[in-house]
């Protein structure tokens, strides 16, 4: 079986290496790669990727916001971040997003095509939350988002938390990206 990969980052060079990197491992194939969010629903619509390898620091849109749009789909494509901004504070505003698995960009490239891999097959590769971070996104976001955030963190599946909280869908997601705003605004 092979795995579609698309990949989303504003530097070229990075483009161009990920792409080929991706093309050289058996099983694996890039169905095109673009250097902002804008372009990605016409790609994500005519590729139909299993895999979307995304950047964090994107122009116009930060990946994580464009990581909530595009698992807003149905089916929706595996999210794989690559960033060098990848670490444990990342982690809870990532749950958040949808993100699948996250990668460090000084990573190794097998490291990336593993997640990639994973990610495809439905694996999850994110670090726990650390409980400091997890604390201070909890005491960062509205009381009432608390509940929300708590059950996100526990990989609580959208459908399973929006019914456990009375929530409809769309309402969940504007608790979502108002939550991923607040916690984007206070680490930035």
């Amino acid at each position: 079986m092979t795995t579609s990969v698309v990949v989303v980052d504003d530097h070229a060079a990075i483009r161009l290496g990920l792409s080929a990197a991706i093309a050289s491992r058996p099983g694996l194939v890039c169905a095109g790669a673009v250097p902002d969010g804008e372009l990605v629903p016409a790609l994500l619509y005519r590729a139909r990727p299993d895999v979307v390898v995304l950047d964090y620091a994107l122009p116009r849109v930060n990946g994580l916001e464009l990581c909530r749009q595009i698992k807003g789909d149905t089916p929706a494509p595996a999210v794989v971040l690559y960033s060098a901004y990848v670490d444990g504070a990342l982690t809870v505003p990532a749950m958040l997003a949808g993100v699948d698995a996250m990668v460090h960009k000084a990573a190794p490239a097998v490291e990336l095509l593993s997640a990639i891999e994973a990610a495809a097959q439905g694996d999850r590769q994110l670090p726990p939350p650390v409980p400091e971070v997890a604390e201070a996104a909890a005491g960062a976001v509205d009381p009432d988002d608390r509940p929300v955030l708590e059950l996100l963190l526990r990989a609580t599946p959208r459908p399973e938390v929006a019914a456990r909280l009375n929530l409809a869908p769309h309402e969940l997601e504007g608790r979502v990206r108002g939550m991923l705003a607040r916690l984007a605004h206070r680490s930035a």
